[in-house]
């Protein structure tokens, strides 16, 4: 399974419903997650551009969007990105398959 970091912010609206209102929004998160089989290893809360990080395995890229359409379509996040992430040995196997390939710059 691959490996992906999401990143989500809050709209202000939804920040004043957890104000008004605190819910467990991991709970609802594992939910969604289930479903689309996805294992989330780790759901933080986060100071900075993202209120929520989520380390997660899904099957493959095409789930991984599904599970970005299905948290985004209520309306209630201002920002989610996914950054698909590689292993050590992925990213060794990457430099041995670029070794010895040449590429040119550009050129004036």
């Amino acid at each position: 399974m691959a490996r992906y970091l999401i990143q989500a912010s809050y709209t202000a609206e939804a920040r004043a419903a957890f104000v008004a209102n605190p819910q467990d929004r991991q709970a609802s998160v594992l939910a969604v997650a289930e479903k689309l089989d996805i294992r989330v290893e780790s759901f933080d809360f986060s100071l900075g551009d993202y209120d929520v990080v989520i380390i997660a395995e899904a099957p493959d890229d095409v789930t991984a969007v599904a599970v970005a359409l299905a948290a985004s379509a209520p309306g209630h996040l201002s920002a989610y990105k996914t950054t698909k992430l590689l292993s050590n040995d992925e990213m060794m196997a990457a430099m041995r398959k670029a070794s010895g390939v040449s590429f040119s710059a550009p050129t004036r």
